[in-house]
């Protein structure tokens, strides 16, 4: 009994330090490789505390090596775009100018009830009702209603749109490089992007951060420190 006492104390205390060490996103961004980290780490404890054959040391080194091998990968997946996707996935538009892309869903394994019961946790209860649906790489949903549905009501104040919304918002430059899949998706060429990097006094992209092509069709940039 004492044993017992010893190991689930000891697995608790190096559960705890080990979540901590990785940081904050293991609590907030529920993606396949956190919930995968999450079960191995959780087992490793329950093993050591259940299984008396298992060694304390042994297992604390297990988490450990563990832990060491997620923050190198994390890393990797900080430093390369392409690791990031293959690590924790990318949003996928689902619903696009009201109108359901069938497609997508069968991709995602996501069946119509699913996405209807995602809408209402949104407070949207009519698919006409939205621009934009995207399943992020949580399987939470993202809804983007259309101009007269949103909570602000513009329409009954009588309020007119300086600029007329056109697309979806969405990132062309990420960790300076650009992301030409969303320029072909929002149909903004490389030419077109090059012009307005001018205009900023941009030669090299490797100096953004991130750069968000607007619903106006203007560039919000933010360069790295």
């Amino acid at each position: 009994m004492l044993d017992t006492t010893i190991r689930t104390l000891i697995g608790l205390v190096v559960l705890l330090l080990l979540t901590r060490v990785l940081g904050k996103k293991q609590l907030s961004q529920l993606t396949v490789f956190t919930y995968i980290t999450g079960i191995a780490l959780g087992n490793m404890v329950s093993e050591m505390i259940m299984q008396k054959d298992v060694r304390i040391i042994d297992a604390m080194i297990a988490m450990n090596l563990w832990c060491v091998l997620i923050i190198v990968i994390e890393y990797v997946s900080l430093k390369n775009s392409k690791a990031r996707v293959l690590m924790d996935g990318e949003p996928t538009i689902v619903i696009k100018n009201g109108q359901i892309l069938e497609q997508s869903l069968k991709k995602q394994r996501l069946n119509i009830d699913d996405l209807t019961m995602q809408l209402r946790l949104n407070n949207v209860f009519s698919i006409t009702d939205v621009e934009y649906a995207i399943l992020e790489p949580n399987g939470a949903l993202t809804v983007m209603k259309k101009f007269e549905q949103e909570a602000v009501t513009k329409v009954d104040m009588k309020i007119i749109p300086e600029s007329i919304r056109i697309g979806l918002p969405a990132e062309v430059i990420v960790d300076g490089k650009i992301v030409e899949k969303n320029l072909t998706e929002l149909g903004y060429t490389r030419q077109l992007l090059d012009k307005e990097l001018r205009k900023q006094n941009i030669n090299d992209i490797k100096v953004i951060l991130f750069a968000e092509l607007q619903q106006d069709r203007s560039l919000h940039i933010q360069k790295r420190i």
